[in-house]
C-alpha cells in the first residue's frame, strides 16, 4: 500500500469550514495519506514519520487543491486573436467561431492538454471544461485523451450548438450539430467516460451551449436525459446585455426566467457568469440551490460587467471559480482568478453587504476556489484537507520574492504575485514538483501547440 507523508508546512489550511470562517489552520502542519486517501491531518509532531514518500513543506503553505468550475480548454489554440481582443461578446464569438470550426481531432487533444497542464501549474487539481462545437470528426473522446497525460481530474461536458443564424442564432449554420445527434452523442459520452464513484478521474456533464445558440426543445431534453442518467447540467446564462435582450426578444423573460421555463434551476445545475440578474432572480437561485461560476477576469476582458459575488455569498447561492475560456482570460491561471475575484468583490457595491472591510477577503477567495468549486462539480470527495477525503493537495512557496515581507502566510498566496505553485498532488500522486509538471515535457508540448496554433489560424 503506497503511503504518503506532507510534513513541517509553515502553514496548513483545511478549508472545512465556511466561506465567512474557512476552518482549521496549522502551524508546523502534516497530512498522512494512504492509496490517495487522507487518513490523518494535525500537527507534524502527532503524525507518523515515516511513508513511501516524504514531503518536506517548510516554507509552503499547504492547501486543498483548486477546482476550476468553468473553461473551453480548445480556445488556447486562439489567444489575442486581432480583431476580437477587443469585442463584447456577441462579436468576439463571431469573429472566433469561424476559426473553430476548423479544428481537428488533434488539435482538440492537444489544446486539451496545453490548458489542463497550465492549470495545474497554478494550483488546480480538478477541472471541468465546457466544449460547445465538435469539427472534422473531434469528440470528447479526445479531450480525454488529452487530459490523461497531465493527471488532474477531468470533468468534460458534451456540449452543444443547435441554432445557426438562419433560425435566429448567433453561430454560423455550418457550427451547430442537429439535435438528435446532439443528445444522442450526449449518452454515449457518459456511457464510456463517465465515472461517479468517489475519487473518479473523470466525470461527464450535459452542457448545451448558451440561449442564443440552443433551442428550446434541446434545453428541455438535456435537462431530462440529465436527471434520468443522474450526471450534472451546465450553460452559459445572464452574461451580456446582449443576451438578455436577445432572452426578452426570443423568449419573451429573462435569462434566469427562462431557465426555469425549461427546468435548468436546481441544486444538480450551475450556469457561467450570471452577471445580469436581479435581486429576485438571486433568491430563486439560492432557494433551488443553483450554483454559479464565476468568471471575473473574462467578465473584464470581454465588458461584460462584474457579477454581484457578495450578494450571491449572501444569499447562499453556491458559487464556484471558473477562468472561462484561454482566449477570453487569456490565460488557465487560478492563482491569478482567485486574486481577481478578491479585487473585483472589492469594487462592488452591492446592496446590504456593508463598508469595504466586510467585502470578500483573501481566505474567503481561497475558499471559493476549494470547496466552493468541489460543491459546484457535485464533488463531496475534494475540496477540503480533511480525513476520508482525497489526497488532492497544493503547496504554495512562500520563501521567494514575490512573497517576501508578507506577514500572514495564507493571504500572501492570493495576494503575491507567483506565476506557479511548488507542488501539487492528485490522488497522491505527484504532478508538479518544483514548479515543473512531472508528466509532460514543457518544451514539447509547447512547441505542439504552437504549430497546431499557427496552422489554425494560418
Amino acid at each position: 500500500m503506497n503511503t504518503l507523508l506532507i510534513r513541517n508546512a509553515h502553514r496548513l489550511v483545511a478549508m472545512d469550514g465556511s466561506p465567512d470562517a474557512i476552518g482549521t489552520e496549522l502551524a508546523d502542519g502534516a497530512i498522512f495519506a494512504r492509496n490517495g486517501w487522507i487518513e490523518r491531518v494535525g500537527p507534524t509532531s502527532k503524525l507518523p514519520t515515516h511513508a513511501h514518500r516524504v514531503i518536506d513543506a517548510r516554507g509552503k503553505v499547504v492547501l486543498p487543491g483548486f477546482v476550476n468550475t468553468h473553461h473551453h480548454l480548445y480556445q488556447t489554440m486562439t489567444r489575442a486573436v486581432f480583431g476580437a481582443e477587443s469585442t463584447g461578446l456577441f462579436d468576439w464569438l463571431k469573429t472566433l467561431y469561424p476559426i473553430w470550426n476548423r479544428m481537428t481531432p488533434d488539435h482538440v487533444r492537444v489544446a486539451t492538454t496545453l490548458g489542463l497542464a497550465e492549470l495545474a501549474l497554478t494550483g488546480c487539481t480538478t477541472a471541468f471544461d465546457h466544449q460547445y462545437m465538435w469539427p472534422k470528426g473531434s469528440s470528447i473522446d479526445d479531450q480525454f485523451e488529452g487530459a490523461k497525460h497531465v493527471g488532474l481530474r477531468f470533468h468534460a461536458s458534451r456540449g452543444s450548438m443547435s441554432v445557426g443564424e438562419s433560425s435566429g442564432g448567433l453561430p454560423p449554420d455550418s457550427a451547430v450539430e442537429e439535435e438528435g445527434a446532439i443528445l444522442r452523442a450526449c449518452e454515449d459520452a457518459i456511457e464510456d467516460h463517465h465515472d461517479p464513484r468517489p475519487g473518479s478521474m473523470r466525470q461527464v456533464a450535459i452542457a448545451p451551449c448558451s440561449p442564443f445558440s440552443v433551442s428550446t426543445k434541446l434545453m428541455t431534453a438535456s435537462a431530462e436525459m440529465a436527471r434520468r442518467l443522474n450526471v450534472r447540467l451546465h450553460t452559459h446564462l445572464a452574461e451580456t446585455v446582449d443576451e438578455e435582450a436577445y432572452c426578452l426578444e426570443q423568449f419573451g423573460a429573462r435569462p434566469v426566467e427562462y431557465a426555469e421555463s425549461v427546468g435548468w434551476l436546481g441544486d444538480d445545475v450551475w450556469f457561467a457568469h450570471g452577471v445580469h440578474v436581479a435581486a429576485d432572480e438571486i433568491s430563486e437561485l439560492a432557494r433551488t440551490g443553483t450554483g454559479v461560476a464565476h468568471c471575473p477576469t473574462s467578465n473584464m476582458r470581454l465588458a461584460s460587467g462584474l457579477a454581484p459575488l457578495l450578494s450571491y455569498l449572501e444569499a447562499g447561492v453556491p458559487v464556484g471559480l471558473g477562468v472561462d475560456g484561454s482566449a477570453s482570460n487569456d490565460s488557465s491561471n487560478m492563482l491569478a482568478e482567485a486574486r481577481m475575484a478578491m479585487l473585483c468583490a472589492r469594487l462592488s457595491t452591492a446592496p446590504g453587504i456593508g463598508e469595504p472591510a466586510d467585502q470578500l477577503s483573501a481566505r474567503s477567495a481561497l475558499w471559493l476556489a476549494t470547496r466552493g468549486g468541489a460543491r459546484l462539480l457535485g464533488r463531496t470527495d475534494v475540496g477540503s484537507i480533511e480525513v476520508g477525503k482525497a489526497c488532492d493537495v497544493i503547496l504554495v512557496d512562500i520563501g521567494d520574492i514575490e512573497h517576501s515581507g508578507f506577514a500572514d502566510p495564507v493571504a500572501a498566496v492570493v495576494l503575491g504575485s507567483a506565476r506557479r505553485i511548488h507542488t501539487s498532488i492528485v490522488h497522491g500522486n505527484v504532478v508538479v514538483e518544483n514548479q515543473r509538471l512531472v508528466n509532460i515535457d514543457e518544451r514539447e508540448l509547447v512547441m505542439a501547440h504552437r504549430n497546431f496554433s499557427n496552422s489554425l489560424l494560418s
